[in-house]
């Protein structure tokens, strides 16, 4: 087995999302890019996949026309060090089209779904205290994006 790879559709914006995403992350390039020849069921000479690397995740975006939509049954997850992580993917994924959604989800410009979540969110909900750890599903369930000083506040409350 060569490798295995998340393919990603779009009508016709492969390449640009995918020069987006590697800007996004470290550890992240394209690798390729096939065009269509002659008789493709797009134009001649048109990209038809892109292969890339995201953060060291292999992944392949294929135009292949408007028949298909990304849904949220399907999205990225990004698990985040910081708040300043968390801030600066959240902005720039969901800047120029983007949509919030709730509970750290988001989605791009070309429709892609996101899960944007600091680390510190799945070691509260860990917690051996389930009390503690209610408090913090409690207040992730109010938000959109992510804040750890809420989440936070939220662990840190007194019984």
């Amino acid at each position: 087995m060569r490798r295995i790879a998340t393919s990603l559709w779009f009508d016709d914006q492969a390449e640009e999302a995918a020069q987006f995403y590697v800007s996004l992350f470290p550890e992240s390039r394209v690798l390729e890019v096939a065009r269509y020849g002659p008789g493709a069921p797009r134009p001649e000479g048109s990209v038809m996949t892109v292969d890339f690397v995201l953060g060291g995740q292999n992944f392949n975006a294929l135009n292949g026309g408007p028949d298909f939509k990304f849904t949220e049954a399907a999205s990225i997850l990004v698990m985040c060090e910081t708040q300043e992580e968390v801030d600066r993917l959240w902005d720039t994924l969901t800047a120029g089209g983007g949509e919030p959604s709730m509970c750290g989800w988001l989605k791009d410009r070309y429709g892609l779904s996101w899960q944007i979540v600091p680390v510190a969110l799945t070691e509260m909900l860990s917690d051996l205290d389930p009390k503690k750890a209610q408090r913090v599903m409690e207040a992730m369930l109010q938000m959109t994006k992510i804040e750890v000083p809420e989440l936070q506040r939220a662990y840190d409350a007194p019984d």
